[in-house]
């Protein structure tokens, strides 16, 4: 999924769900499944998020940050369906897709 959408592994920060954006009519919102929703810049296309339908957790992609954070790789999701092309040397919690959508709350009908 999120290689086909940016073309590599997708690091990004989780930044919880108390998230504001500058310039918001410039943000387009696309519901790529029901528990994720995925926002774009509607005039460079650049990749501003993924977003928790249900409780609205934000996840940026950390070369968003014009002053990066000593962020910490600490996680790697869908572990089983990494390509073989690359492996990252840190030891991290390690999630297959099942037990990253379970993690999180579906959405109510």
């Amino acid at each position: 999924m999120c290689r086909k959408w940016g073309g590599d592994p997708f690091l990004v920060a989780d930044c919880g769900n108390d998230v504001s954006f500058e310039n918001q009519e410039n943000i387009n919102i696309f519901s790529s499944s029901q528990w994720l929703e995925r926002g774009f810049c509607n005039q460079c296309g650049t990749h501003l998020f993924c977003r928790l339908t249900e409780n609205k957790q934000y996840f940026i992609p950390v070369g968003i940050f014009e002053q990066p954070k000593d962020f910490i790789f600490e996680r790697q999701i869908f572990i089983d369906e990494k390509p073989t092309y690359y492996c990252f040397a840190n030891e991290t919690e390690n999630m297959t897709e099942a037990e990253f959508v379970a993690k999180f709350p579906r959405p109510t009908a």
